[in-house]
């Protein structure tokens, strides 16, 4: 990624320190259409046949009467991000707008299958095939584990999660930072990138950079129509014209805080799948509900392995894989087109926004069959740690009732994080919001 001439950060100097509590991504953790499946939150899961054209129960969890109807996801041609178009940029707008499912395909992405099959397979040997020892030698506590190898370090539903491994450095800069001031002051943010020796796994750090380069650049592309259509929004609807130009894509391309997450999800044993039967946590075997609260996650669909092999068919669990839960309280499985990256929208893009572009909670559900691993990248595009979370619209309209009603349990809605005295309306930079954030899920 070419990061901006004009980078937030002029004068690395003016940063005032602040220590963050725990890592940055402790709790987070992918002109045509493609299907995605609903399924109730809490019950009638195993109900869900994999069809070709999948159908979509529109009902709320508490409804009894199910109407069946149609939802896709938004896919757009990589070639078509250049293009200024109304039609790219309505589209942008159904995905990400408040009725949209949160959640964008770009299809036809250079190099992708090439550079997604070569990182994915690394991380499932690194994660796998590596002896515990030579894992831990990579891990960093000083960075909250941001940095690294992590694997037992966050908790779901309260406890110690073993269920995956991760392997977190930023793609696009090895050492973002060279003033040790703010090194010691933001480790989960600015620490220089850890990765293995070459004899332990050669090929990491080159397919880790090249694949999460490649996701930023589109990231921009994509981040421009974002602003093109949030600024449309904010003119014609609310009579906004003040609001800053090309926001999103500044903030992605002057970014140096930008991280991506190599996640390794273990199979499971038949006892242990045979034990995670609650419907709450239907959803929470690999990982559980949450927003994305950086600006713009980058996604590339997962790998699927048994004994060390890629399974070329993908899950043979077709309930496995990724959920997102819309603002009208419907669940959706998300099934990516072929040679795709999927794009969501993170809280601190809805705040900017005026929540224009929406976050939509998501969460993935394990394979339910023995010896079933699942290997995925995702790429975290987020404000340098002084980005001022400010709003064009009032604060009320950037989470509504509604739809702060309709989250998760467990996913904190944005008043409980923003707003308050500890990060203000007009005051709050990003690096206080990531810590309120993480108190919320900690």
């Amino acid at each position: 990624m070419k990061r901006s001439s004009t980078p937030i950060f002029v004068d690395e100097g003016n940063i005032s320190p602040k220590r963050p509590r725990a890592s940055s991504h402790g709790s987070i953790q992918n002109g045509s259409f493609y299907e995605v499946e609903e399924v109730k939150e809490t019950r009638g899961i195993d109900d869900v046949v994999e069809q070709k054209k999948a159908k979509v129960i529109t009902s709320k969890a508490n409804d009894s009467d199910k109407q069946s109807t149609v939802r896709s996801i938004i896919c757009i041609d990589y070639d078509d991000l250049s293009s200024a178009k109304d039609d790219i940029v309505g589209k942008v707008g159904e995905a990400f707008g408040y009725e949209g499912l949160g959640i964008l395909a770009v299809r036809n992405v250079p190099n992708l299958q090439k550079l997604r099959e070569k990182l994915l397979s690394v991380g499932r040997h690194f994660a796998e095939d590596l002896p515990e020892e030579t894992r831990k030698k990579y891990e960093h506590p000083k960075s909250y584990w941001s940095f690294g190898w992590s694997h037992g370090k966050e908790k779901l539903q309260g406890r110690p999660d073993y269920s995956k491994g991760s392997y977190y450095n930023n793609p696009t800069e090895n050492v973002p930072y060279t003033d040790s001031k703010i090194v010691e002051a933001w480790p989960s943010f600015a620490h220089p990138n850890i990765w293995p020796s070459k004899e332990d796994e050669p090929e990491l750090e080159s397919s880790f950079m090249t694949l999460g380069k490649l996701i930023v650049r589109t990231g921009v592309k994509l981040a421009s129509i974002c602003d093109m259509y949030t600024e449309k929004v904010l003119a014609e609807k609310h009579g906004n014209m003040t609001m800053e130009k090309n926001k999103l894509l500044r903030i992605i391309k002057g970014s140096k805080v930008t991280k991506g997450r190599l996640v390794h999800y273990y199979s499971r044993t038949e006892e242990e799948i045979k034990k995670n039967v609650d419907p709450e946590f239907a959803f929470s075997s690999w990982c559980g509900w949450h927003n994305d609260h950086g600006s713009l996650t980058g996604v590339v669909p997962a790998l699927y392995f048994k004994d060390g092999k890629v399974i070329k068919e993908g899950s043979p669990d077709p309930q496995a894989g990724l959920y997102v839960k819309s603002r009208q309280g419907q669940i959706h499985k998300v099934v990516a087109p072929p040679n795709s990256l999927l794009f969501q929208i993170g809280e601190t893009a809805q705040i900017h926004s005026g929540g224009v572009l929406q976050a939509t909670p998501h969460a993935v559900r394990g394979a339910n069959i023995a010896g079933i691993s699942r290997t995925a990248f995702a790429v975290f595009m987020e404000p340098n740690m002084d980005e001022v979370m400010s709003s064009p619209l009032d604060s009320s309209i950037a989470q509504t009732n509604e739809a702060a009603q309709s989250l998760p349990k467990g996913v904190p809605p944005l008043k409980k994080r923003w707003g308050t005295e500890r990060c203000p309306f007009t005051t709050c930079s990003f690096g206080d919001f990531t810590h309120a954030t993480l108190n919320e899920y900690h």
